[in-house]
């Protein structure tokens, strides 16, 4: 699809059923950055590249490292020392033919941002994050932060000013039968054997093939306002004929124009936190502080806080108590935040997987205009999976062992890892 204008409907048999083939024509023209090839970044980069996208560019200026191993399903022991970016780039490519994917082992600079129609960082600085996010937002270019640290992870999204949405749901548009038609001002519909609408204040709709009214099946869409589950009001119908039978109402979708805050911006509005675990509000709110402590952490010491390090974790949560002294949350939670600085070393292939499937679906959704973006910040954690006792481990067990599993080792201990390495699954 990158090359012509036509689309393998073969390929893209299951995608097109669900974005149309006016979506999938506005991904083919999309070109994307995604910065940072490690396991969250290749877990993004393989979900785009599948999804239809003119090209993706891959960014990383690293090499691959053992911890790298625990989650960057496409490296392998062979290319240790070598380039991320690159070392995966041959099974980036053999993903999609009809995507052009290519490798850049520079450094990110608005020269090469300024190619793309969508930018993605993973892996990155809060200044950078700060510095490219304000960069994007005044040339229009969508612009995508995701990062996980051990069990935990946020996502940002930035589509700029006046971003159309064309569709907002996917949904199908309500089609229903007509039982009677008021003639009054307004005049109301009353939708035949009691069936329910699903509309809404403001939707608008067409008439066809209304016997008696008929100046309403030449009319544009009528914006409606619902009066009942059966019921709506359309516009003053009392100088039309007098309705007699039959009809179709059918709804129009209508684009919605979103606006959204650069990161500079956002960072500092927690009305800007989309909760999706109303049981995890404070936590929530903390994660959204405890990242960017934690990258004030790794600009002050250059390194991410020891795993199950006590002393690491006091210095986070002092951070996070400044921070808080101009956010102002009622409430911190200290218990997730001493979790997530514990584990914060730690390259999780669930987590990545859940994060870069959401990551690539606003990616989809800038492309395309199909389906609400998200608007503009999404915390997620499955700290619920350490043991209750965690806080009484040792240190040493947590130690890197020079193997694949150390990213997996950092969060859940040596000995956790060799139970593991004893199971034998069927699935």
């Amino acid at each position: 699809m990158a090359r012509t204008n036509e689309i393998d409907e073969g390929f893209y048999s299951r995608q097109l059923y669900v974005l149309g083939h006016e979506a999938m024509h506005r991904m083919g023209k999309a070109e994307v950055l995604i910065a940072g090839m490690k396991g969250l970044g290749v877990e993004i980069a393989k979900n785009v590249i599948l999804s239809g996208v003119k090209s993706v560019t891959v960014q990383d200026e690293g090499q691959a490292e053992w911890s790298d191993l625990s989650s960057q399903f496409f490296l392998k022991e062979a290319d240790l020392g070598q380039n991320r970016a690159t070392g995966s780039l041959p099974q980036l490519s053999a993903l999609n033919p009809h995507v052009l994917v290519s490798a850049h082992t520079g450094p990110l600079n608005e020269d090469l941002l300024q190619k793309y129609q969508v930018v993605v960082l993973t892996d990155s600085s809060l200044d950078d994050q700060k510095r490219f996010g304000d960069f994007c937002h005044t040339r229009g270019i969508k612009f995508i932060v995701t990062d996980t640290k051990g069990l935990c992870g946020q996502l940002f999204c930035d589509f700029g000013e006046g971003f159309e949405v064309l569709d907002q749901d996917g949904e199908m548009p309500a089609s229903l039968m007509i039982d009677r038609i008021t003639k009054d001002n307004p005049g109301v519909v009353i939708c035949a054997d009691d069936q329910k609408h699903g509309l809404f204040d403001g939707s608008k709709v067409i008439f066809f093939e209304v016997q008696g009214m008929t100046e309403l099946n030449s009319i544009g869409p009528v914006e409606i306002k619902v009066c009942g589950q059966h019921s709506f009001s359309i516009c003053d119908t009392s100088s039309f004929s007098e309705y007699e039978r039959g009809g179709v109402v059918t709804e129009v979708k209508q684009p919605l124009v979103l606006n959204f805050k650069p990161l500079s911006e956002a960072v500092n509005d927690h009305q800007l936190l989309i909760m999706n675990d109303y049981g995890k509000i404070a936590r929530h709110n903390t994660l959204h502080l405890a990242f960017q402590a934690l990258h004030g952490f790794v600009k002050k010491e250059q390194r991410l806080p020891q795993s199950w390090s006590q002393s690491d974790a006091d210095l986070l949560l002092n951070m996070v108590k400044k921070l808080n002294l101009v956010a102002k949350l009622e409430e911190v939670d200290e218990a997730a935040l001493r979790s997530f600085c514990f584990t914060a070393r730690g390259d999780l292939a669930p987590m990545n997987a859940f994060f870069g499937g959401l990551a690539a679906q606003e990616v989809i959704k800038a492309c395309s205009g199909k389906f609400t973006p998200l608007q503009q910040w999404l915390y997620f954690d499955a700290l619920e999976c350490l043991p209750e006792d965690g806080g009484c481990l040792k240190e040493s067990l947590f130690s890197p062992k020079g193997t694949r599993y150390d990213a997996q080792i950092v969060v859940f201990g040596s000995e956790f890892q060799q139970k593991l390495l004893r199971q034998k699954y069927f699935l």
